[in-house]
């Protein structure tokens, strides 16, 4: 298709705000893109640089190491049972996989009845991907009707930008509704192990509580970009229906989508290591505590962000409106159209920015004592 017919890129459209958090005189906070700061944990530097010799081409499947260890890591972290290693496929980071699945999966095949359906404030990826592969984007969130000629469903749980947790039940629903239609459900779960109260945690779309025994026509993404700092590895998985998976491989395959060896052996170590993830979680949840209190503290209304990596606020104002305010004061921040028009009056906080970087936030955001 024509780049023409794609949204412009969202971070390009705010270069006049970008421009004035820049010229503070000491110097910009970036909270607007959710990118890692903290080190990647030793064991997974190491088992990166332990292949580094290797000469050949990487398998496109992954090593059956790495499929054990993901299989194994989401039966520890989240409860996933049933699954088996040839139903995992690594990807080169997330992002590639959620822009191109529609056209790996042949929805719209030059057609525009086939539809992709994404929830209301989504990921804008997930729009692009529909568009690339020339089918019709709609936003319709967790529809329990779905619009006809559906392909593709998107679930996002936690939500970016939103932090938003669904319900086991909200998501048994959707699956039902595509599978109603003959949808094939993909479910963002890049998030999943980031929350912050017990009572908040997130559920997979491949927990047996949710998908009813049947993994048919489900797929989960899952990216080690946020719970392993890994953005910089460009480190993914996707994982499911077995069918689906070796539709995919064999695709990737003809395209030569493959993984690069060295980071398939770090993402082996990374899987294999609950403790790294239980400390970066406890980073992040030690600058969320002190980044929400500041929001709240200069007037703003936080809203979901429950789980995942952002804050998603509000004073009841235009986006545009507020992204300029943080911007005089050196910080800035994504506004909430990014991902939708019902996002027009929230925008979107990280918490992924150094600890002296928060502080500094804080500082600007606290209101002076009288």
């Amino acid at each position: 298709m024509s780049t023409s017919s794609l949204p412009d890129f969202p971070w390009d459209t705010i270069a006049a705000e970008s421009a004035l958090a820049r010229a503070h005189p000491d110097g910009l906070v970036d909270l607007s893109v959710g990118t890692p700061v903290d080190e990647v944990a030793p064991a997974v530097q190491a088992a990166l640089t332990s292949v580094a010799a290797q000469p050949g081409y990487p398998w496109t499947a992954g090593t059956p190491e790495l499929r054990t260890a993901a299989v194994d890591a989401l039966r520890r972290r989240h409860g996933v049972e049933g699954l088996s290693a040839d139903a995992v496929l690594p990807t080169i980071g997330s992002k590639e996989l959620v822009a191109w699945l529609p056209t790996l999966l042949g929805v719209g095949s030059g057609s525009s009845t086939d539809v992709v359906v994404i929830p209301d404030l989504a990921y804008p990826t997930y729009e692009v991907g529909g568009l690339l592969a020339g089918a019709t984007v709609v936003r319709a969130g967790a529809a329990a009707v779905l619009p006809a000629g559906t392909r593709l469903v998107w679930l996002n749980s936690p939500s970016n930008p939103t932090g938003r947790v669904s319900p086991a039940a909200e998501l048994r629903s959707a699956i039902d509704a595509a599978r109603a239609v003959g949808a094939v459900v993909a479910a963002d779960e890049c998030y999943l192990s980031l929350y912050w109260h017990d009572e908040d945690r997130p559920v997979s779309v491949l927990d047996p509580a949710v998908h009813g025994g049947r993994l048919d026509g489900l797929l989960a993404v899952h990216s080690l970009s946020k719970s392993s700092s890994l953005a910089g590895y460009r480190a993914g998985f996707v994982a499911g229906d077995p069918e689906l998976v070796r539709r995919l491989l064999a695709v990737r395959k003809h395209a030569g989508m493959i993984v690069p060896r060295p980071v398939q052996a770090a993402m082996t170590a990374a899987l294999g290591d609950d403790e790294h993830v239980a400390e970066q979680r406890s980073r992040y949840a030690t600058r969320r505590t002190a980044l929400l209190a500041a929001v709240r503290a200069a007037g703003f209304t936080v809203e979901h962000s429950s789980a995942g990596l952002y804050l998603w606020i509000t004073r009841d104002e235009p986006c545009r409106r507020t992204l300029a305010w943080f911007a005089e004061r050196g910080i800035l921040v994504a506004p909430g159209d990014f991902y939708g028009p019902t996002g027009d009056r929230h925008v979107r906080l990280a918490l992924t920015a150094t600890d002296r970087d928060i502080a500094t936030a804080v500082g600007r955001l606290t209101p002076p004592r009288e």
